[in-house]
């Protein structure tokens, strides 16, 4: 091979391996030996939850899963799921004589640790790992909790599949019997989280900085494994393209606008060129999916759409958005969360 072939051909592969870096594909792996989630095993593969509804004590695998399935409540439109569970919990296929589980805890993904959260009573989670992935240009994250040991620390670069902790019962509610590990898969709402949490939350420390669960907006990660399952070469902002718009939002124009530096892919077609005011669309979980330019003007946060729905939003909307009909409307706390968006404004 000459000189200018040899140029030409490492051109190729440099300009090749860049926009591979660019739309990495999502090589994911399940984080623990439990594989019951592609052969359709729910109550082999989730851990259960205890339930006491109407005076009825049960144990449903199904409120281990990712979304509204805890603390059903009763309506006049049916009985509703109100709780939301922005992970899925996976029960352990290995335990020691007393019962402790063993299973080890792996990366899902290429990956460098950013946060490890080692004392139980600084979080829900217990101790908690957050690994960033980058894809698509894009940064996301995946987070392993209720660890009952941890092997890795922040700056850590680990390779998917890479043993990063064991399973334990660790955070609130849990015991030995219901050990699992709770994961998640992640955006981020905003880098000036911590300034906007310290001026509302101040007498609840936060001891996780932007890595709080509150910052961290989880999409369904199960079923994208599945959806990779059918097709490996999916990207998350197609996965989440398929979701359906629940809520939008009319945001005043910032100077600080995190979503659309985090993900540029949210911005719809024609809206780079600012106006008045931002339009994020969300879906029932509270995970951003678009972003318009509006001509709207807006001071602060407004509702400006809701599906339509006989039930109060409050328990449809992790309690973001309260009311029925036309009377729907942000609550404090939604407009609070809303505000992060635009931290400081």
């Amino acid at each position: 091979m000459n000189h200018l072939l040899t140029a030409t051909f490492f051109t190729f592969v440099l300009i090749r391996s860049t926009a591979m870096g660019e739309n990495q594909i999502l090589d994911l792996v399940l984080p623990t030996d439990n594989d019951a989630l592609f052969s359709g095993g729910g109550a082999a593969f989730y851990q259960y939850i205890d339930r006491n509804f109407n005076g009825v004590k049960s144990t449903p695998w199904e409120g281990g899963q990712y979304g509204f399935v805890r603390d059903p409540t009763d309506t006049a439109g049916g009985v509703v799921y109100t709780r939301f569970h922005e992970g899925i919990d996976i029960r352990p296929l290995h335990r020691d004589a007393h019962g402790e589980p063993l299973d080890e805890i792996h990366a899902i993904a290429d990956g460098k640790v950013v946060h490890v959260n080692s004392v139980p009573g600084y979080s829900n989670y217990g101790k908690y790992v957050v690994i960033e992935h980058r894809w698509g240009g894009s940064n996301y994250y995946s987070l392993y909790g209720h660890l009952s040991s941890i092997a890795v620390q922040p700056g850590d670069t680990v390779k998917h599949g890479q043993r990063i902790a064991v399973m334990g019962y660790t955070g609130t509610g849990l015991n030995r019997e219901r050990a699992h590990l709770h994961l998640e898969l992640n955006l981020m709402l905003s880098r000036e989280f911590e300034s906007w949490y310290n001026a509302f939350f101040r007498n609840d420390p936060n001891h996780n900085g932007i890595y709080n669960g509150m910052n961290l907006a989880g999409l369904d990660i199960a079923q994208l494994y599945l959806a990779l399952h059918k097709n490996p070469s999916l990207t998350i902002p197609e996965f989440l393209g398929r979701e359906e718009t629940f809520y939008k939002v009319t945001v005043p124009k910032a100077r600080h606008f995190e979503l659309p530096k985090l993900y540029s892919w949210m911005l719809t077609t024609g809206s780079r060129n600012e106006k008045s005011s931002w339009e994020v669309s969300f879906a029932q979980s509270g995970v951003p999916l678009r972003i318009e330019s509006s001509d709207k003007s807006a001071t602060q946060p407004e509702l400006s759409y809701v599906k339509k729905s006989s039930v109060d939003y409050s328990h449809l909307t992790r309690d973001i958005i309260s009311g029925r009909g036309a009377n729907a409307h942000l609550t404090d706390y939604g407009r609070q969360l809303m505000r992060l968006l635009i931290w400081p404004d």
